[in-house]
């Protein structure tokens, strides 16, 4: 496959799909933030990236859908197309060491059709709920599942948008931890507009008043397609 590089010749590209988790303070940052992160880190990292033609190139980084801000999370996926190929352990080891703390490369692997966005169809999320016990919570989980619609509605870049929160919601499960409280494991597919783990918990809240206010602490484990085990990764 080729591309012009800088009005160049066509020259050879390599598509690498980079799977990389958002911990810690870096939770906290935008979609936005982690972009810039990522193109100085390519920078830095010495890469041979491509960049796009035209008065304004820009690398040639497409990103899937980013965890919402305040959201962590252990698999979010973007593609890097090269301009010469580089072996992609030593990509993932270049990478990890230009980025900042927080946002680590877990996996970095060949995929000939770049960022295969249509694989992502679906996640699974991991929301704690620390002091609240598990006998509180599973009736409220279980009255939801009952549940033929539970409609929410969040405010948006678009306006106020209402959405079907019970109808995006795959699997709903209690994890009982004695000395930390609970946790809800979901698996949510990916709906438009998009149903996210606070939508759920909204409903939840619906349903239950032992839910707290605040938003606890949610983390995304898995993003990809639909299987008979739950999220199959990419």
């Amino acid at each position: 496959m080729g591309a012009i590089q800088n009005g160049g010749e066509p020259v050879t590209t390599q598509h690498l799909l980079v799977r990389y988790a958002k911990r810690g303070k870096m939770r906290f940052a935008s979609h936005l933030d982690v972009a810039r992160a990522f193109e100085r880190g390519v920078r830095r990292a010495g890469l041979p990236i491509a960049y796009s033609t035209g008065f304004t190139p820009h690398p040639k980084i497409s990103y899937a859908g980013g965890a919402p801000t305040g959201v962590a999370s252990e698999a979010e996926y973007l593609s890097l197309t090269l301009t010469s190929r580089s072996e992609a352990n030593a990509v993932r080891g270049r990478l990890n060491a230009a980025l900042p703390d927080g946002i680590d490369v877990i996996a970095v692997t060949e995929d000939s059709g770049g960022l295969p966005a249509s694989r992502l169809t679906a996640s699974e999320w991991q929301v704690a709920l620390p002091g609240l016990p598990a006998d509180n919570v599973v009736p409220a989980v279980r009255k939801f599942l009952t549940l033929t619609e539970a409609p929410v509605e969040r405010l948006t870049s678009k306006g106020l948008r209402r959405m079907d929160a019970r109808a995006a919601v795959v699997s709903l499960d209690v994890l009982d931890d004695a000395s930390a409280g609970s946790a809800l494991r979901m698996v949510v597919r990916h709906t438009v507009p998009s149903v996210r783990p606070d939508d759920v918990l909204n409903a939840l809240r619906d349903v239950s008043d032992v839910f707290p206010a605040g938003q606890p602490l949610m983390t995304r484990l898995a993003q990809g397609s639909l299987g008979e085990s739950g999220v199959v990764q990419l």
